[in-house]
């Protein structure tokens, strides 16, 4: 039977639930015509409330991120440097092993032109902000703090990506070599507020 008062907030919740039940690979695997089957419609019903899949797919990874800087601001609010960065990093991960397929949502890069993406751009810069005012709690200077940013997101998302991915299959315990990427992030936060402003870059220029 059709659902009665089906909506934009409905369709994305439908989404929303998918995305989760696909564990990993529940983002790539979305597809209109599995949103409209849960929904007990046809899938043309679907385009009043959503454009298209990529639209879809962008209000999915507002609903994410908004997410991630709840998550991220309630781990680091009250915290400092060393201890922030550990708080958010630790925040991350259990994000992504709790929600994998809301996690790759946060990971969609939107399009730094297109007016239909504002509210993806807005969602994703509060997340940067929450991190850049992590990283300055280091005292890094504001033209680093971007390098930093990248590093740290790197970093984090490298080790759950492959986490997620059964990548690692030493028997080592996990939880301590996330430990030490931490603290390795930490000291190049740390190192990188007291270092020069060239970079390998420009010095092999």
């Amino acid at each position: 039977m059709p659902r009665a008062g089906l909506s934009r907030d409905a369709v994305v919740g439908i989404a929303l639930d998918l995305v989760d039940a696909g564990g990993p690979r529940g983002l790539a695997d979305l597809t209109l015509a599995k949103v409209a089957a849960t929904a007990g419609v046809a899938t043309p019903s679907l385009y009043k409330h959503v454009g298209s899949l990529a639209a879809l797919r962008r209000h999915v990874a507002v609903v994410t991120l908004e997410e991630m800087a709840a998550t991220s601001a309630a781990a680091t609010v009250g915290r400092s440097g060393p201890d922030a960065l550990r708080a958010l990093a630790g925040a991350w991960r259990d994000y992504a092993r709790e929600h994998p397929g809301r996690y790759a949502a946060t990971q969609l890069a939107p399009d730094p032109d297109a007016p239909e993406e504002a509210e993806h751009r807005a969602a994703g810069a509060r997340v940067v902000a929450i991190v850049g005012a992590v990283l300055r709690g280091f005292g890094l200077p504001e033209a680093r703090t971007v390098d930093a940013v990248r590093a740290v997101r790197a970093g984090i998302h490298g080790f759950v990506t492959l986490e997620l991915a059964a990548g690692f299959r030493l028997p080592e315990d996990l939880d301590r070599s996330f430990d030490v990427l931490v603290d390795m992030l930490v000291s190049g936060v740390a190192d990188l507020g007291d270092a020069p402003a060239s970079t390998a870059r420009e010095e092999r220029s």
